[in-house]
């Protein structure tokens, strides 16, 4: 992965953003400050920007903006559910980029942060310049199943078994809702084993062979807490969407450049996803790697991503 990415840079300015009587969201700019604005949305719900992160744009040409949504990373209360929703996410964004004072800016998501920059591109097309999007996540009841419920269980049934262990048999029918019980309980060791065993099954599958940083990364309590927490909160609320809706509302995204980067063998969010989305969007770019899993830091994936930002980078110039 290294290979492919722009070298380490530092962010020269960092902030909280106060977004509502109970968020502070942690906000940072690395690269050109007069570069285009590109702005990063990480995965989870729950997860976090990381300072690799700023590495897949060109910082002499991009203004490069990272922030921690909701109840995660720096950004405080720390696991937050409370006005913890997608609506929310997305009215965070537009408060960001008025802050900023960006006009318009490349919307750059991966996973979850797939589903939030389409969510905002459909919602605010006037202020996007480009959609760059990495293993589609389109949140419906089938995608969550498939990975939390029957489907990648069949071909990781050793760390299914990990996953399954802190719920009681009778209550596996239903794993997200048994999941989102212990994590928003009062038994305090309940909820930090299944933090854990949650977020370390995502980390597992995250990647075509299993990528022992990413599984550090997961296995990290603090991380986990997160993670678990804030992804069992939006599945078993349908992560706050209407049946379908990404699908629905993709005629909205027609006059925006956009290219879809997804993993052949990807388990957590297969790649019919990415298709579907590319049949409902067909102005939008494809673009299959072929021996890559779902994890941004595949290295075919992170070849491609920095080969689309470089292009898009001398499109928008």
């Amino acid at each position: 992965m290294r290979h492919y990415l722009y070298p380490k840079l530092h962010a020269y300015r960092s902030q909280f953003l106060q977004v509502d009587e109970v968020h502070r969201l942690y906000i940072e700019e690395s690269g050109n400050p007069q570069g285009i604005p590109v702005v990063f949305l990480h995965g989870g719900p729950g997860a976090s920007c990381q300072p690799v992160h700023r590495r897949y744009f060109d910082p002499k040409k991009y203004r490069i903006i990272l922030f921690d949504q909701r109840g995660c990373g720096q950004s405080l209360p720390h696991a937050s559910l409370q006005q913890n929703t997608s609506q929310d996410l997305v009215q965070d964004m537009e408060r960001i980029r008025a802050a900023l004072e960006v006009d318009k800016w490349v919307v750059f998501g991966g996973s979850w942060g797939s589903t939030l920059g389409l969510l905002y591109a459909q919602a605010h097309p006037t202020h996007v310049l480009g959609l760059v999007l990495r293993g589609i996540f389109l949140c419906r009841d089938e995608d969550v199943s498939w990975f939390y419920q029957q489907g990648t269980s069949a071909l990781f049934p050793e760390y299914w078994q990990d996953f399954i262990a802190p719920i009681a048999e009778a209550e596996r029918a239903d794993m997200v809702g048994a999941y989102y019980r212990r994590l928003t309980g009062d038994d305090d060791v309940a909820k930090m084993r299944a933090a854990e065993a949650w977020s370390v099954w995502e980390g597992r599958t995250a990647s075509l062979q299993v990528n022992e940083e990413l599984v550090d990364y997961f296995s990290d309590p603090y991380v986990a807490l997160s993670v678990a927490r804030i992804e069992s909160h939006y599945f078993v609320n349908q992560s706050f969407l209407q049946p379908n809706q990404i699908l629905n509302a993709a005629h909205k995204l027609k006059d925006i450049p956009g290219y879809i980067v997804h993993g052949r063998y990807d388990v957590i969010c297969p790649a019919q996803q990415a298709w579907a989305l590319h049949q409902a969007w067909p102005e939008s770019e494809l673009h299959m790697i072929a021996d890559a899993g779902h994890a941004v830091s595949e290295p075919g994936i992170t070849q491609k991503l920095v080969e689309i930002t470089d292009q898009l980078a001398e499109r928008l110039s």
